[in-house]
């Protein structure tokens, strides 16, 4: 259990938006942790201070400082570069010098032995004394794209754009690793968070944080395991942000887990249904997890489980039927009048029941759509089409759809990347949630479906939380 108290979590603001950066351990070696931290921080909107007692003049420009306590200004923030027996020290200087936040990349704590675990627990009780606010150890730290804030020592991740999904990790290999997805399909992260240990923040204590954040729009989880399952789930049922998780450790990876960040995974089957239990969707990859956050936080929220689907091509359309059904959402039927108000469009359309075909695109595909998404019977509409250059998509009609009936509206295709890049990101920049594939979009869809259910309290048994 972490053991951050109410009274520290003050500080959380100085750890997650500070205004002045101090890298310890700061060094003009390249490769090391000090020397990529640093490499990184001093992309940051504030001042950036590298302290190194072995080093003089300066590092990436900025002078160099013998311990934290010769900071001419009271720092924020301190990322500590250092190896883990000096961590413990370290942590206490900075707690000293009135740093507000602390993030430990070292690994060698209770993620590996007995003195690992002392060596956690004094690291713990240094940041105590001084209402320091700790993230790690054993983490790859965070970033916040929107104040060129990189308190991370991997490359790379001054691409990545500001966007409204927060990532919380268990595994900072998993955060950077959604992070550069997010990267690669042109959408960007409003924060993305490695926990480490969670020795001291951790879920229960960054959740209430990004919920009260005005950049966060939703919350992805991604769980090894933790030390108190009942607080996690209560933390999630009290965010007013959509959380959705990835709970990982289904077959019996415990060992190897707890090696990783110290936890144990649990039973991950009560996992689940307790996440159910709480109005918590899960999903099963962490593409699918991306995918959950972005549709979440660009769509209003979904009335009820009912997917309208319109496509394009059959084959494709078979597979999203078959896969929302499968993943708790409904294709229900369309009103008569829907029928007809499609029948119109495409007098002998190739079916004009839900899923709608249109057997290709057509430059009617959009009012077409429209007809789906404005039945009283829908609550979610997922849109598949293959890109056709002569075609295009119906952008501004889809894109005008979602607020106009006030429904979620999910768009997914395939075809040459070159073709249909501009299109896809005027939709993503209008806020419709855009992927590849026919299975991507049920996944989406159904998750937007199940995440109306859960909301209502329906479909989730009672069940312990003691996992």
């Amino acid at each position: 259990m972490t053991a951050l108290g109410v009274a520290w979590n003050v500080n959380l603001e100085r750890l997650f938006q500070p205004e002045r950066v101090a890298v310890v351990g700061a060094s003009q070696t390249a490769g090391k942790i000090g020397y990529e931290a640093m490499a990184n921080a001093v992309a940051f909107d504030g001042p950036v201070h590298p302290v190194n007692p072995s080093a003089s003049g300066t590092i990436f420009g900025e002078p160099v400082v013998g311990s934290i306590a010769d900071v001419d200004e009271q720092v924020d923030l301190a990322l500590s570069c250092v190896p883990a027996p000096a961590v413990p020290e370290v942590v206490r200087e900075c707690g000293e010098a009135g740093v507000g936040g602390v993030v430990v990349y070292a690994g060698g704590f209770a993620e590996t032995d007995d003195a690992g675990e002392q060596r956690q627990r004094e690291t713990v009780a240094a940041a105590a004394d001084h209402d320091v606010a700790l993230l790690g150890p054993n983490t790859s730290g965070f970033v916040v794209p929107g104040r060129n804030l990189y308190a991370s020592f991997a490359g790379g991740l001054d691409e990545l754009p500001p966007g409204d999904v927060t990532i919380l990790a268990q595994s900072g290999g998993v955060a950077h690793q959604l992070a550069f997805h997010a990267r690669r399909e042109d959408r960007g992260v409003a924060t993305m968070v490695g926990l480490g240990n969670r020795a001291n923040v951790g879920f229960e204590e960054a959740i209430p944080y990004f919920d009260d954040d005005p950049e966060t729009e939703a919350i992805v989880l991604h769980v090894e395991g933790t030390d108190d399952a009942r607080a996690l789930l209560e933390t999630c049922r009290d965010a007013t942000t959509p959380v959705v998780a990835y709970k990982v450790g289904q077959t019996d990876v415990g060992a190897f887990a707890e090696s990783h960040t110290g936890a144990l995974t649990g039973d991950h089957a009560l996992y689940t249904a307790g996440f159910r239990q709480y109005g918590v969707p899960t999903v099963e990859s962490t593409t699918a997890l991306f995918d959950a956050g972005t549709a979440l936080a660009a769509s209003p929220p979904p009335a009820g489980p009912n997917v309208g689907v319109v496509t394009a091509q059959a084959g494709p359309g078979i597979i999203i039927a078959d896969r929302l059904q499968r993943g708790g959402a409904r294709v229900p039927d369309l009103t008569a009048e829907t029928r007809d108000r499609v029948g119109e469009i495409l007098p002998g359309i190739t079916y004009a029941e839900n899923p709608v075909d249109t057997g290709r695109p057509m430059p009617e595909f959009g009012d077409v759509v429209e007809a789906v998404a404005r039945d009283d019977n829908v609550d979610v509409v997922l849109v598949y089409e293959l890109y056709e250059a002569a075609l295009g998509y119906p952008t501004e009609t889809v894109a005008d759809l979602a607020e106009d009936v006030g429904k979620p509206v999910v768009f997914a295709t395939e075809g040459p990347t070159a073709g249909m890049a501009e299109d896809l990101a005027e939709l993503r920049n209008a806020g419709v949630p855009t992927v590849t594939s026919p299975e991507r979009g049920a996944e989406v869809a159904a998750l937007l479906a199940r995440y109306a259910t859960l909301q209502a309290g329906e479909g989730a048994a009672e069940v312990s939380a003691d996992v």
